[in-house]
């Protein structure tokens, strides 16, 4: 299927394994099933070798109705089933933009990295449903081509999709993508003070604003006056999109 194809970029594309790439393998799928055991958010493995969904879990956001196993079987072809065709459009862009970036990474570094965006998958209920979706290499071959990589599913903090940022692990800094310029732009991660993180952390864990106030021993509308910073910083408009952006972005 030639849609199917657009998501597999030349500069990504190859057919051959050398024994040092295979030996990378050494069942890895099972410590993937084991993740995703313990994680709410659905996990699945891209193959880029064959161009194929490897691993799929049973958590239920990403599979729209289905079982892990057709979700498999269709491997590419459930986004043309469940994505709808503005977002694979999106899609097709995000593939293109990623993998220009990709390319200019050292190949040693290329594992670090971490690609986050939006769209909207169609449902079981035929809802639209708006989800953050995260992808970080496994596997390279000898020439840094990435031969598998893990994606991550849950539903997203922010109100529309796109919202394409990569990151780097250990860096204070990140690429945030503008459709508008089609321009990498270079920001760097929010920052939470000490009495933001403690007041996130205690919301975390179901505290009301009263609560945290007696906690931290400082007044309600002291609370409520960081909450408000917090809400600026993310961009978001409650406490339940600031847990969300928070988690998302593993500030907490």
């Amino acid at each position: 299927m030639e849609g199917i194809n657009s998501f597999f970029d030349d500069r990504n594309t190859f057919y051959h394994l050398s024994d040092n790439d295979l030996e990378q393998l050494k069942d890895y799928i099972s410590v993937v099933d084991a993740f995703a055991r313990l994680s709410y958010k659905s996990i699945y493995v891209i193959d880029y070798q064959n161009q194929s969904f490897e691993y799929v879990s049973n958590n239920p956001l990403f599979l729209c109705g289905l079982s892990s196993q057709e979700v498999k079987e269709l491997g590419y072809a459930f986004y043309f089933r469940n994505v709808k065709k503005e977002d694979l459009e999106l899609l097709m862009k995000i593939n293109e933009v990623g993998f220009s970036f990709y390319e200019r990474i050292p190949i040693e570094e290329r594992k670090l990295y971490t690609i986050s965006y939006d769209f909207h998958l169609i449902n079981e209920r035929n809802k639209l449903v708006l989800i953050n979706h995260k992808l970080t290499p496994i596997f390279l071959n000898e020439k840094g081509k990435i031969w598998k990589a893990m994606c991550l599913v849950a539903l997203s903090s922010n109100q529309t999709e796109g919202n394409i940022i990569i990151s780097k692990q250990g860096s204070e800094d990140f690429w945030k993508f503008n459709l508008d310029t089609n321009i990498w732009e270079k920001e760097q991660k929010v920052k939470l003070s000490e009495r933001e993180f403690n007041i996130l952390e205690l919301s975390a864990r179901g505290f009301t604003i009263n609560e945290i106030a007696e906690k931290i021993f400082v007044s309600s509308d002291t609370v409520k006056f960081h909450r408000r910073k917090i809400f600026d910083k993310f961009n978001v408009q409650s406490i339940s999109e600031a847990l969300s952006y928070a988690k998302i972005n593993k500030l907490i």
